[in-house]
């Protein structure tokens, strides 16, 4: 997994839902100011919901400390829209079915369901500046109070 110090390329393209429209951008559009990007496994699932609803109550607060918040994960942004109206998210969902930022930040990890064994990205978030460097890593979120670790970490780190 990538440690903060390092660079990510950022040339991938991802399709996101900002809350109006989707769209195919590559990553470094979206670093016009310093990101978070939360990742998780699927819309419409209880660890899921947890995280991006702990995420919805922080998003103002880290909104205003300067960053720009993305949740990421392989749902198509047709899934996100209905997602986002359902959970009131407010900030970017990012659609990432080839998992093209899980391999750009080295955090693709094996996991096990239903006895089949497969790549899939960890759930963790990251903090990258506007050139992508990573500023912080959280290698496992939780997903109860994630809105809140993130906010204490950026604000430690202001």
């Amino acid at each position: 997994m990538i440690k903060p110090g390092q660079k990510i390329d950022t040339s991938f393209s991802i399709e996101i839902w900002d809350g109006k429209e989707k769209k195919q951008v590559t990553f470094a559009e979206l670093l016009d100011k310093p990101v978070i990007v939360s990742v998780y496994m699927k819309n419409n699932t209880s660890g899921c919901d947890l995280q991006n609803k702990s995420l919805a109550a922080f998003a103002e607060p880290i909104d205003n400390k300067g960053y720009r918040l993305i949740s990421l994960s392989k749902d198509t942004c047709n899934s996100h829209k209905k997602y986002a109206e359902k959970l009131g998210i407010t900030y970017i969902l990012a659609s990432d079915p080839e998992y093209a930022f899980a391999k750009a930040t080295d955090s693709l990890v094996e996991k096990k369901m239903y006895g089949k064994v497969f790549l899939g990205p960890s759930r963790s978030a990251y903090i990258i500046d506007t050139d992508g460097t990573v500023k912080a890593v959280i290698e496992k979120v939780s997903t109860k109070n994630h809105g809140e670790e993130l906010l204490q970490l950026i604000s430690g780190s202001s």
